[in-house]
């Protein structure tokens, strides 16, 4: 008998008391436990149960060694669950980062009803504008806003493409511009994950400039940069799920539509694994799936 098994054999023994139920519980013989038992009390050279014709019950030293081993033995069962589970499509744990929007719009009733296909499956989300460090982190997964990536020690899987646009407040100098030239970096609102300056690459299909933006201002959300333009502070460049409600509203219009910056992209990003284990693959699959059929929120 190995270890782990006599281990778990004197457990159970330890907590009722009789061998023979142990054996029931366990499928072995009665005898199969007395020798288990026997022999682990030999191998540690102490005496861990008294044994009489009525009842079993633990000497000192069997108490003792119970309460110590009890901890290792329950880490143990986790760790072995978990490993099972990180290779079962359908049970296990994911742990999530997502951008704040996303995460607040197009996440929950993807995850309600990937749940209702995997009812044994739980979730930790984490919601944040700023990049992670996946693997320190400890996440399964990433979604991510973000410009093509250029990280070659991780795994990225496009979903779709995410177009941007410039705006600003109505009734402002800015909506009267005709050439990005005009724009001086104190007008530009930048998007940063470290709230730091942001250059921007707008074309126009024959041409392109460079502006550097966020000396004036930038921020880690998008939210609050839609709100800030909106306010007339200046012209920002943002996805159109940022800025949808305030276009909507009349808050916001948008301004030099003859020139567009590069589009970002919707991935999903995963630590270095040799193959995607099941459980993420499937929720990969869905994800997509998903968005697909709500992608006029992403535009």
């Amino acid at each position: 008998m190995n270890d782990y098994k006599a281990l778990k054999t004197f457990l159970l023994a330890a907590e009722k008391r009789n061998f023979a139920q142990v054996a029931r519980e366990l499928g072995m013989t009665a005898a199969a436990v007395t020798r288990a038992i026997a022999a682990l009390e030999e191998d540690l050279g102490v005496q861990l149960f008294v044994r009489t014709t009525r009842q079993v019950s633990l000497t000192t030293d069997g108490a003792i060694f119970a309460a110590q081993v009890q901890p290792a033995i329950e880490t143990l069962e986790n760790a072995r669950r978990d490993v099972r589970n990180a290779h079962k499509a359908d049970e296990g744990r994911l742990r999530i980062s997502s951008p704040t929007w996303l995460g607040k719009t197009i996440l929950p009733p993807i995850l309600s009803g990937f749940r209702e296909l995997y009812p044994k499956m739980c979730f930790e989300i984490s919601l944040t504008d700023g990049l992670i460090d996946i693997v320190d982190d400890d996440y399964d997964l990433a979604i991510r806003i973000s410009s093509a990536p250029s990280d070659k020690f991780t795994i990225w899987r496009k979903i779709r493409a995410v177009p941007r646009i410039l705006v600003a407040a109505p009734g402002t100098r800015f909506t009267e511009m005709q050439h990005p030239s005009e724009l001086s970096p104190d007008d530009c609102l930048a998007y940063s994950s470290e709230s730091r300056r942001e250059n921007w690459v707008l074309s126009d299909g024959s041409s392109s400039l460079s502006i550097s933006a966020g000396r004036a201002f930038s921020a880690n959300s998008g939210e609050v940069l839609a709100d800030m333009a909106a306010d007339g502070l200046g012209v920002t460049m943002l996805p159109g799920f940022n800025i949808a409600g305030h276009i909507r509203s009349g808050r916001l219009v948008h301004v030099l539509p003859g020139w567009a910056p590069p589009e970002l992209w919707l991935t999903l990003y995963y630590p270095p694994y040799q193959a995607l284990p099941p459980r993420i693959a499937a929720f990969s699959k869905y994800f997509e799936e998903q968005v697909a059929s709500r992608m006029v929120m992403l535009d």
